[in-house]
């Protein structure tokens, strides 16, 4: 009897277990799923399918795309929630932090905006669009000093991106340096030149 009771504990144990496994397993490959469609751009599937994810069961990953998707489709209100999803869960996600700046960016909220763009930029130091981002939001609050510092970080990661030069030009009209200004056009109009050849 005390066997019968040990095999079936035993056997209980692995079916729970494996029946875990399974789950994780299978939460896995919606997730390769999900991302498949959202690469081939077909958002309200992907969406449709993360839905189908209890709450419970959604990794940072999959609050991102569903903060991606809903940006992509024109909910600001959604994606920013389920980008403060996607970093409560790892708040060392860069990409979420730098999306989260985008939305307050273009709501104009600058001061959020910074403290996102900060954030990514703690976590991942050489990706040049968070520094010309951050330029940006420091534009909108008419740093224009800070704003310089950020988009020469930027043209030093990356100096073949016409629009870095374009917006230090500003900084620099704002800051009453006509050479400086000069100089930023001149750089602006030789890579614009270039990609239009």
């Amino acid at each position: 009897m005390k066997k019968i009771i040990i095999s079936l504990i035993f056997l209980t144990s692995f079916l729970l277990l494996s029946d875990g496994v399974f789950a994780q397993t299978s939460i896995q490959e919606k997730k390769r799923e999900i991302i498949a469609l959202y690469n081939s751009n077909n958002l309200e599937e992907a969406y449709n399918q993360i839905s189908k994810i209890t709450e419970d069961e959604r990794d940072f990953m999959l609050w991102y795309l569903l903060g991606n998707i809903s940006q992509d489709m024109g909910n600001d209100t959604n994606a920013s929630f389920f980008l403060q999803k996607s970093i409560l869960m790892n708040p060392e996600f860069d990409k979420a932090h730098y999306n989260l700046g985008n939305i307050y960016l273009k709501e104009q909220k600058y001061n959020s905006a910074v403290k996102e763009y900060k954030s990514a930029i703690k976590y991942k130091k050489d990706f040049a669009y968070y520094y010309y981002n951050l330029g940006c939001a420091y534009i909108g609050l008419k740093d224009y000093r800070s704003a310089k510092s950020a988009l020469k970080t930027a043209i030093q990661l990356n100096p073949n991106i016409a629009d870095f030069y374009y917006n230090l030009a500003f900084v620099y009209k704002n800051l009453n340096n006509e050479k400086e200004v000069k100089k930023a056009l001149e750089k602006y109009n030789n890579l614009k030149e270039k990609e239009e050849n």
